[in-house]
């Protein structure tokens, strides 16, 4: 089914729209959650809010501004961000046992393994390190550019071109 189809089928409330868009999105989008916050059961509610506010937000939705993809991972993204800076996801991971941390520390810690989720590996692996970095901090990781400049040790500018500049580079290769 076409993508700007399939997103109008939902804005009109089509359960069966949503099952396909369920079917074909949510492995990825779990993925991307995941990445950030590190917790299954987690990552599960915000999955399932994420396609809440897909099915309430579908009018938002612009084809003009990107890919449908690109929209909902942003959804998804920011949802699970804003999950780790919440109160309540900071006190439970200060009660977390050691055991936990060794977990996280050893979860998808791979950059190949991360852009796998959404389907952009090939595409990640022909970036410079500079940008596999970038991209890992930023996106895959949940960082935000203040946090990443401090990661790296670089300045914040420096982080918001390479930012700019790999995006760039990164969807040349998708479109070509």
């Amino acid at each position: 089914m076409e993508q700007e189809l399939l997103i109008k089928r939902i804005e009109e409330k089509d359960p069966k729209a949503f099952d396909v868009l369920y079917e074909n999105y949510s492995k990825s989008l779990f993925g991307v959650i995941y990445n950030i916050v590190k917790n299954e059961e987690i990552a599960e509610e915000i999955l399932q809010d994420v396609f809440i506010k897909i099915w309430d937000k579908a009018a938002t939705y612009s084809p003009s501004k990107g890919r449908i993809f690109t929209w909902m991972l942003n959804i998804a993204r920011n949802a699970a961000i804003d999950k780790t800076r919440s109160k309540d996801f900071n006190k439970d991971k200060k009660n977390l046992s050691s055991e936990n941390f060794v977990d996280i520390l050893n979860a998808h810690d791979n950059l190949n393994e991360q852009v796998d989720a959404i389907g952009i590996s090939k595409y990640v692996k022909k970036l410079k390190e500079t940008c596999k970095s970038i991209i890992e901090l930023l996106y895959f990781k949940g960082f935000t550019q203040k946090e990443a400049s401090e990661e790296l040790n670089i300045p914040i500018g420096t982080v918001k071109t390479r930012n700019r500049n790999c995006i760039a580079n990164l969807r040349e290769m998708l479109l070509n």
